[in-house]
């Protein structure tokens, strides 16, 4: 097993205080930390110990660092990115792909030569991109879209004449009509649009009208930093989702969101594929996120763990990744698993021990494991493990 030296990614949305306490530097930061990778993503590859950066060490011994079964299953490449994500601010709202929709969408782009680091270009890679986030602080998020009665209604109530014809349009043809119809309006309806709403919704929170105060909170705030973005618009019609620590959400394919604020540990498909859809100065590709889309309705759950090997597991409907938090105490505790790890300690300080050694991390400290190596965790201390959840 191997310390991580890991990369951190600073994006104007991320804070200055979460991550680099987590990591013992300077708080408050000069720039914001928005991001922690832990993992193989090839944009930003964690380096071992020993100097070799990890999607170069996995491709140069699969079978050994992942297992034949990972590898067969995912070539030889790490199938999940470990982040510790820290929003002050909110991120744009954003779906990402099925794998079919993928490779039919990086192969097209291929095909006509846009170069990958093209600003237009939409599918950076062949994978999907199904994720998880734990939270580590309290969380709100926009996930899916909420039930089209319950939008009608939050729509309805600002009593606006600029919305009827997205209240019209999710009236007759649900979601996938009133979506296409606000993201394709012209810049100056767009901007009278959201204008009104902000106005109107502020005037609702300034009342203390209990109804709907979050979600009309959300949109007079996101129109401050987005004018004229229908993003704003849409949030209405999004379920604004509250995370306390330890409690998760899943985001498959398809599904609509934006973390709002908060931080929390995210574990993905180790793929850059996002479409954006508002609150965002970036591309934004209408007909390919019209097509990725997921218009279904409804509330999303929030996941909680339950025991399972090691600790408290987040069960998730793909093979891809699998996340557990694991409270390990003085007394050693086994963490071995079919599949290559990375265990982060986000609390005291873990002692791994294997046949080969041990090795301790501190706090905001990092290790990979390889596939099946046996391994034991005393602490006092608190790890979270990422892994593959095939068996």
């Amino acid at each position: 097993m191997w310390q991580l030296t890991n990369a951190v990614r600073h994006y104007p949305w991320g804070s200055h205080t979460v991550i680099p306490e987590l990591l013992g530097e300077p708080s408050p930061a000069e720039q914001p930390y928005a991001e922690l990778w832990m993992g193989a993503h090839p944009d930003q590859p964690s380096v071992l110990s020993d100097g070799r950066p990890l999607d170069a060490a996995i491709s140069a011994e699969p079978d050994v660092l992942l297992g034949p079964s990972v590898h067969e299953r995912f070539g030889a490449r790490l199938p999940f990115l470990m982040k510790v994500l820290a929003a002050d601010t909110p991120l744009s709202l954003q779906a990402h792909p099925t794998t079919t929709q993928a490779e039919v969408g990086f192969a097209a782009e291929e095909a006509a030569g846009i170069p990958r680091d093209d600003a237009t270009r939409t599918f950076k890679d062949p994978f999907h991109k199904p994720e998880i986030l734990c939270a580590l602080t309290p969380v709100e998020a926009l996930c899916g879209f909420r039930p089209v009665e319950e939008s009608l209604h939050c729509l309805a109530k600002l009593q606006l004449p600029e919305l009827m014809p997205t209240i019209a349009a999710l009236a007759r043809g649900g979601l996938r009509a009133a979506i296409p119809q606000l993201l394709a309006l012209s810049a100056r309806r767009r901007e009278s649009l959201v204008r009104a709403v902000a106005e109107r919704a502020a005037g609702f929170v300034a009342a203390h009208d209990p109804e709907f105060i979050n979600t009309y909170r959300w949109a007079a705030s996101l129109a401050e930093t987005y004018p004229g973005d229908p993003g704003v618009v849409i949030s209405l019609m999004c379920n604004h989702l509250r995370l306390a620590p330890g409690e998760a959400v899943f985001l498959p394919a398809g599904n609509l969101h934006a973390y709002l604020c908060g931080a929390g540990i995210e574990v993905m498909a180790s793929s850059d594929n996002v479409l954006r859809g508002g609150l965002t100065n970036k591309h934004v590709d209408l007909a390919a996120l019209i097509e990725v889309l997921d218009f279904t309705d409804g509330k999303v759950p929030v996941l909680h763990p339950v025991l399972g090997p090691g600790g408290l597991r987040y069960p998730v409907p793909v093979d891809d990744f699998d996340l557990t938090r694991c409270q390990v105490d003085v007394d050693p505790g086994v963490l071995t698993t079919g599949g290559p790890q990375v265990l982060l300690c986000t609390e005291g300080a873990a002692v791994l021990a294997t046949t080969d050694g041990e090795l301790v991390l501190q706090r905001g400290e990092s290790a990979f494991v390889p596939a099946g190596r046996p391994v034991t965790a005393r602490g006092p201390a608190v790890l979270y493990r990422a892994t593959t959840s095939l068996r």
